[in-house]
């Protein structure tokens, strides 16, 4: 319910071209304790100061020079389309008038002339409508953000717990530290550079970290084996990323279904020559050919034990040297153009 005090702290905008009319109308809503009360004789006004004022009862009269009442209702319905106009219009017009009035935004009459206790129950009734609807408008803002902030705290947290998983991987092979950090900004570069939507790209930016998830189940002496690969032991290792999409896989959510292909899908090559499944070209998911991208760029710009930093030049000439058979060449030049824009791969640090 609304209070008393606030029913009568209510804003109230009179329009009406006789000056006689506007104070009688004063009067009466003055003496029934009404304190918040505008008004003006000129309708060419009753725009600007209803954007000024937002009142909770317009008191409108509709025959009026320069502007009419009824191209004033027009023209806050434009303005003002989902929120509930407080018009109450004053006319002593034919029926058909009043109808007319109700079609354009009026929600009530009031008849000449006045009656005191009619004028005063009319823009009651009004005021106490539009003050309910307005609590009930912020308290329904209020829900949604309250909604809104609990979906971004699950869906920090969500990520969050993501990365700390995809860190744990990464943790494991002592040799590239950062790496998922920098390959998923890489990823989400490339991504827009080739028309992803930004709520797309920043999913790629999400789910990119958990590409050698499946590292986790790869034996020590393997992974962390100092000396070069025996052959079978680098079957061992391709194994990662079966490893990592059964990890991801079971569930129907957007994010986990894209994090379990770029999981299975990073090693594929362009001519077929990957692993694990041998696709070749248009047949390797999207998202996984922007991946192995980011990923062989980043594994070349970064210090491994075996070998120094690659400068940026260098790399990207790999990279274009690989074109057509381990990368796309639409994504290795859409990659040549966008990593100018990205900040020094120490930035990304």
């Amino acid at each position: 319910m609304i209070s008393e005090e606030k029913l009568l702290a209510a804003k109230i905008l009179i329009i009406d071209d006789n000056i006689l009319n506007v104070q009688i109308l004063k009067k009466i809503l003055s003496n029934a304790g009404f304190i918040n009360i505008t008004a003006t004789t000129d309708s060419t006004q009753a725009i600007p100061l209803y954007k000024a004022t937002n009142p909770d009862l317009v008191l409108l009269d509709l025959n009026m020079p320069k502007v009419d009442g009824f191209d004033i209702m027009i023209q806050l319905s434009t303005f003002n389309s989902n929120d509930y106009l407080p018009i109450l219009v004053l006319t002593a017009e034919e029926e058909s008038v009043r109808f007319k009035a109700l079609q354009t935004g009026a929600k009530d009459f009031l008849h000449k002339p006045y009656d005191h206790l009619d004028v005063v129950l009319r823009s009651r009734n009004i005021i106490e409508v539009r003050l309910l609807y307005s609590q009930i408008k912020n308290h329904n803002a209020s829900l949604e953000q309250q909604v809104a902030d609990r979906v971004k705290e699950l869906k920090d947290t969500r990520l969050d717990v993501i990365r700390r998983l995809a860190v744990a991987a990464e943790l494991r092979d002592a040799g590239t530290p950062g790496h998922i950090y920098r390959m998923s900004h890489y990823c989400q570069q490339l991504a827009l550079a080739v028309g992803f939507p930004k709520d797309q790209a920043e999913l790629v930016l999400a789910t990119s970290p958990l590409h050698d998830i499946g590292k986790i189940a790869i034996p020590d002496a393997i992974l962390l084996k100092p000396a070069a690969l025996e052959p079978h032991e680098f079957e061992i290792i391709k194994t990662h990323t079966t490893l990592g999409a059964k990890m991801l896989s079971g569930n129907d959510s957007v994010f986990l279904a894209m994090a379990e292909t770029i999981a299975l899908n990073h090693h594929e090559k362009w001519d077929g020559a990957g692993y694990p499944n041998r696709l070749k070209g248009e047949d390797i998911p999207l998202v996984a050919r922007i991946c192995a991208i980011a990923d062989v760029f980043d594994a070349l710009t970064s210090a491994r034990p075996y070998k120094k930093a690659w400068t940026i030049d260098q790399a990207m000439h790999e990279i274009k040297r690989l074109e057509g058979t381990h990368f796309e060449p639409r994504l290795v030049e859409a990659f040549s153009d966008a990593i100018k824009d990205l900040k020094v791969v120490s930035d990304l640090n």
